[in-house]
């Protein structure tokens, strides 16, 4: 509702007081009582015309569809009324602003200086054009022009910012409306983007493991029992690992392994795991005692090392594996570097990995770079604030 409604009440007043204060002053007047009848039967069916159909105009005026009849009527009514006596022309403060209010400006304006020269018109006609009154009636009749027009304007203005304000506001509101609908997709997409890296970094891998590891059990169960138990175990600790992850994403926690541990007991678990599943040599340096770092830095680095010795074990067919971890210059680099068989990082891959650990880095303000080439190996380098 904008400001015009809640105050149209205030407009429903001066109505009241006009219609009242006109009536009252035909009653007192010593025009005839033939005159008074006919004046007051005219203001009367103002009233009617404006409940009737002037009260819906001014909520809600239509431009594109001119009310003419409503306005002839008014007009029509007007002109009896202030023929009948002149006194009637106080009606005009009330019909005035309803002109305005119901038609466009120019119109209105039009037709409300005709609407004031009414009552000169009806007093030469009365009393002809040597009325000593015509000398003040006059330039009060051209003062009452000219204030009709600029009040008139005035209130057309004031209504139309009125209206335009409603408008805006109801635009914010759809616009609000609209920004919340997208921040929330927005926000479901980026959960649904989140939580694929997190089953991508975590049970996706694990699972390989196991599966892995069972296809190695099934062939070393009849020559190499030691070797099945010993695959049979790691198989059950990574379910057993990847049970503990998908706890922790339900309930929206950091990774089991920081929560079991420093970063720096979580990688070394990486890598000793790689050397137990793939057989892989893998081994890891520390340059110096880590500071206390975010989780979110830790957990970046924590799934970048993930993700780098999960694409070794499934594509680089290495044999010695490195990992170097430090801090310089306020940001913790991690190195992973393998001797594997390289590939050409131009080239289009279709993997989520390498993309996902990107957006990792990214999100807490690192890069990720990588160097390698078919039959030279990988070099793979996370660097994120410490």
């Amino acid at each position: 509702m904008n400001a015009w409604e809640r105050l149209f009440w205030l407009w429903e007043v001066l109505f009241g007081i006009t219609f009242v204060a006109t009536t009252a002053l035909i009653l007192i007047g010593d025009d005839a009582t033939v005159d008074k009848t006919i004046a007051i039967l005219c203001l009367v069916g103002v009233g009617i015309a404006y409940l009737v159909r002037g009260r819906g105009l001014i909520k809600g005026p239509d431009y594109e569809d001119t009310p003419w009849l409503f306005v002839g009527i008014l007009m029509l009514l007007l002109t009896a009324a202030t023929f009948a006596t002149t006194t009637s022309s106080f009606i005009l403060f009330f019909a005035c602003p309803v002109l305005y209010m119901t038609l466009p400006t120019k119109t209105a304006s039009i037709l409300t200086t005709i609407a004031v020269l009414l009552g000169p018109l009806s007093s030469i006609v009365r009393g002809g054009l040597d009325q000593p009154a015509l000398r003040i009636l006059v330039p009060m009749t051209a003062i009452l022009i000219i204030f009709s027009l600029l009040a008139g304007r005035y209130t057309t203005q004031i209504i139309e910012q009125s209206k335009a304000r409603a408008a805006l506001i109801e635009q914010l509101k759809a616009s609000q409306a609209e920004v919340s609908r997208l921040s929330r997709e927005a926000g479901t997409a980026a959960e649904r983007e989140r939580m694929a890296r997190e089953i991508h970094d975590t049970l996706a891998q694990g699972f390989t493991s196991i599966v892995t590891l069972t296809q190695a059990i099934e062939s070393e169960m009849d020559t190499d029992p030691k070797a099945a138990r010993r695959h049979l175990e790691l198989a059950a600790r990574t379910a057993r690992e990847n049970l503990a992850e998908a706890r922790a994403m339900v309930a929206a926690q950091g990774p089991s392994a920081l929560a079991a541990g420093s970063l720096e007991e979580a990688l070394r678990r990486q890598v000793e795991r790689l050397t137990e599943e793939a057989g892989i040599e893998a081994s890891i340096e520390v340059d110096g005692p880590l500071p206390a770092l975010p989780m979110a830095t830790e957990v970046v680095v924590l799934r970048g090392a993930q993700e780098a010795l999960s694409n070794i074990r499934k594509h680089s067919r290495a044999t010695e594996v490195s990992l170097r971890l430090s801090v310089v210059d306020g940001r913790v680099r991690l190195g992973v570097t393998d001797d594997g068989a390289g590939f050409d990082p131009a080239a289009p891959t279709g993997g989520f990995g390498l993309a996902g650990m990107r957006t990792r880095a990214e999100q807490v303000g690192g890069i990720v770079t990588l160097k390698s080439e078919p039959g030279a190996g990988t070099k793979l380098e996370l660097e994120v604030p410490a």
